[in-house]
């Protein structure tokens, strides 16, 4: 099982925490953004919104077993879990656009370990 997640820190001035059901929107909205083949390939995964990681500070978190280390992974699995936590992106973006573009970098990068892509990889391609 694979926990690898987005830090963050603390930052300046930042956009006022949106509501719960306006951020699922948003979340809805950057997965919408995926190219289409991208989504279908995607396989027995969930993506949540929480207020934020109770033991560290993350913007977004996938647990699960990543595609390309799937055996036998079988029918009765439970999901793999995107988590993205609106508080610290909030926290961290002067605006609504921002926060736009950051949910969607979380969404992207929490999709890509997925994938199995590292977060060595991702900083690579300019997504870390």
């Amino acid at each position: 099982m694979i926990y690898a997640g987005l830090r963050v820190g603390r930052y300046g001035p930042h956009v006022e925490p949106i509501d719960h059901d306006r951020f699922e929107r948003l979340t809805g909205e950057a997965l919408d953004l995926l190219p289409d083949g991208l989504g279908r390939l995607l396989d027995n995964v969930v993506v949540m919104v929480e207020d934020e990681d109770p033991d560290e500070d993350l913007l977004g978190l996938y647990e699960g077993i990543p595609l390309t280390e799937r055996d036998d992974y079988g029918d009765m699995a439970l999901p793999d879990r995107i988590t993205l936590f609106r508080l610290p992106l909030c926290e961290m973006s002067d605006d609504l656009d921002q926060l736009r573009h950051e949910v969607l970098v979380t969404v992207v990068h929490e999709i890509a370990h997925h994938f199995g892509i590292d977060d060595d990889r991702l900083h690579e391609l300019g997504w870390g």
